[in-house]
């Protein structure tokens, strides 16, 4: 199996006001974007030129938004990377970038 091209744990998935898991997994994986719980139950997926990544307005740094199959969730993701060798999630200009650039888009 490949490795990942993105991968953050520890991040808090919302869907409008509902928390959907504080201890969750984001992967970007042979093409798809994969929203799990801490458990390893998926959430939602999706084929990565489908999904929409983006920074909400008015929001801290470690926020980000992800529309999959018509469903907008709210992602938490650390507000910086971690320094190397040190566990954490990745920043969330890191997912969107990460998105961008598996769907081929700059």
């Amino acid at each position: 199996m490949a490795e990942p091209e993105f991968t953050a744990t520890g991040v808090r998935i919302g869907k409008r006001l509902r928390s959907l898991t504080r201890a969750g997994q984001v992967r970007i994986n042979d093409g798809r974007v994969e929203l799990l719980t801490s458990y390893g139950s998926e959430i939602d997926s999706a084929p990565v030129q489908a999904v929409r990544a983006s920074r909400p307005w008015f929001a801290p740094e470690d926020r980000a938004l992800a529309d999959l199959n018509g469903n907008r969730y709210l992602l938490t993701l650390g507000d910086h990377d971690p320094a190397p060798g040190e566990p954490g999630p990745p920043a969330a200009s890191r997912f969107i970038e990460a998105v961008r650039r598996a769907a081929g888009r700059r």
